[in-house]
């Protein structure tokens, strides 16, 4: 070696091959070559100083995932590392002719203590300490954790897992953020969320680090003015906020935009929904019976999320592309949303024929008597969506088509009209009304391959007067969780 090399050993006395290789490593003890010991600072016997690195803070530093590991240092900086026990190898990257003559040619090395699921929460949160800022909250050795999170109102209703260090660390691996950025200042609290507040709100919720992104996005279009946040939480009506997930990081982080799309059973629809959920209430102090004043709610205000299936080609844009994002980049959409309710055509085999099954449920929304002032979602399944592009039509053809069907003669409306008190004011009923304004109508892509079913949701007042459709895109996850 030179006087700008220097060479490093990490072993453990629990490792067989290391064992083994012990008369190789005293040789190299005595050419001033540094031994790490991940166990026991007394191995390898024979050696004036062995360092003792039980706390692995010296092995997490060189990243050592095998023993025995040696590395070379060139000017302070690695050039070559050999894991396991390779003779030649060792010779060549030690430059000591004839080391460990007598063992064996090879050897596979164990798996590194750093690698211990028992031992990587503690090394972690170690490793990462001054991170956070976030006040600790200890609780009692006596105290459930999901009796004591639900008592202090972190929670849904449904257990939450607990938010350690550890976990919160981990979370903020999947974004590049810094845990201090601030996302979004969060109603109705009007509280800065920053990325590390979202990532313990996304612990909590049960997400997995990749869905960070996704969730950071959501939050940000759940604060804007258009979506209007503050004024969902505060109506009377069964609204939230769902969230619709399009383009490659949907198929990356394995969300479900097929079978059972807007139902239970997949984690990520299921945690990113429910993460934005307790933002909400834990940030923006948003909570049921405060500023939340649903006089029902839905089931969809404790997690509302689905990925929208990437479309076959530009004639059906996804909604997000519609909103002006990057048809080749993933976003999130969120629209004021309240319950499913299905539309079934198993007989229509016409564009005509099944646009107008389409446009008489979406009259309902809200009240057959009311336009204008409600918007609402419609999410056409594969078999319904088959039935229009072979057909020819696109999706700017299919919406034309309900504009028309959805125009309505305001004679009918008419409050008291058709013996209904409900409707819209005689002032507006002179002509013909839209049932949505321009820009109401968000139309979604998902769902199972078999099933001529699709459903409408409702939404909540229009534009001003409450919620706006808002896309935001989705920054790329840290490279350790692409």
């Amino acid at each position: 070696m030179t006087q700008t090399d220097t060479l490093t050993v990490v072993v453990k006395a629990d490792c067989p091959t290391c064992v083994m290789a012990a008369p190789a490593l005293r040789t190299l003890a005595d050419a001033g070559v540094e031994i790490v010991s991940q166990d026991d600072p007394a191995f390898p016997g024979g050696i004036d100083h062995v360092v003792d690195d039980t706390t692995l803070e010296r092995s997490a530093d060189l990243a050592i995932e095998v023993v025995p590991t040696l590395v070379r240092f060139t000017n302070g900086i690695e050039s070559s590392r050999v894991e396991g026990w390779d003779r030649a190898r060792w010779t060549e990257v030690s430059g000591i002719a004839g080391l460990g003559a007598d063992l064996p040619e090879r050897r596979p090395g164990c798996g590194s203590l750093t690698l211990d699921p028992r031992r990587a929460d503690e090394l972690l949160v170690r490793q990462r300490a001054g991170t956070l800022a976030s006040r600790r909250v200890t609780l009692s050795a006596l105290e459930d954790d999901v009796d004591a999170f639900d008592a202090r109102g972190w929670g849904d209703g449904l257990p939450v897992v607990p938010p350690t260090e550890a976990r919160v660390l981990r979370m903020l691996e999947g974004t590049d953020r810094a845990p201090d950025e601030v996302v979004a200042v969060v109603p109705p609290d009007l509280t800065p969320a920053t990325v590390e507040k979202v990532a313990i709100n996304a612990v909590l919720a049960g997400c997995r680090p990749e869905y960070l992104p996704v969730v950071l996005a959501a939050v940000e279009a759940a604060c804007t003015d258009e979506f209007n946040m503050h004024g969902l939480l505060a109506t009377t009506w069964f609204a939230g906020p769902m969230v619709v997930v399009s383009g490659p990081v949907a198929r990356d982080i394995g969300m479900n935009d097929a079978m059972n799309a807007l139902g239970q059973g997949n984690r990520a629809n299921a945690t990113i929904g429910r993460a934005l959920q307790l933002i909400v209430r834990n940030v923006g102090g948003g909570r049921p019976g405060g500023v939340d004043r649903a006089t029902l709610g839905n089931p969809g205000k404790y997690t509302f999320c689905f990925a929208e299936t990437p479309p076959a080609d530009s004639d059906w844009p996804n909604q997000a592309v519609e909103l002006g994002e990057d048809p080749a980049g993933s976003a999130v959409t969120l629209v004021a949303a309240e319950g499913v309710r299905g539309i079934i055509d198993q007989l229509s085999r016409t564009p005509e024929s099944l646009a107008r099954s389409f446009a008489e449920v979406l009259a309902g929304v809200a009240h057959p008597k009311l336009a204008i002032a409600f918007d609402a979602s419609l999410v056409i399944s594969p078999e319904h969506l088959r039935v229009f592009r072979e057909a020819g039509w696109t999706k700017g053809r299919l919406r034309q088509e309900l504009a028309t069907l959805l125009t309505l003669d305001g004679a009918l409306l008419a409050r008291g009209a058709r013996g209904i008190a409900e409707g819209m004011p005689e002032a507006f009923c002179t002509g013909t009304l839209p049932k949505f304004r321009d820009g109401g109508l968000t139309i979604f892509q998902a769902g199972g391959g078999a099933g001529m079913f699709s459903a409408v949701i409702g939404g909540w007042a229009a534009g001003e007067m409450g919620s706006s459709p808002v896309s935001r895109p989705i920054g790329t996850a840290s490279p350790a969780t692409r």
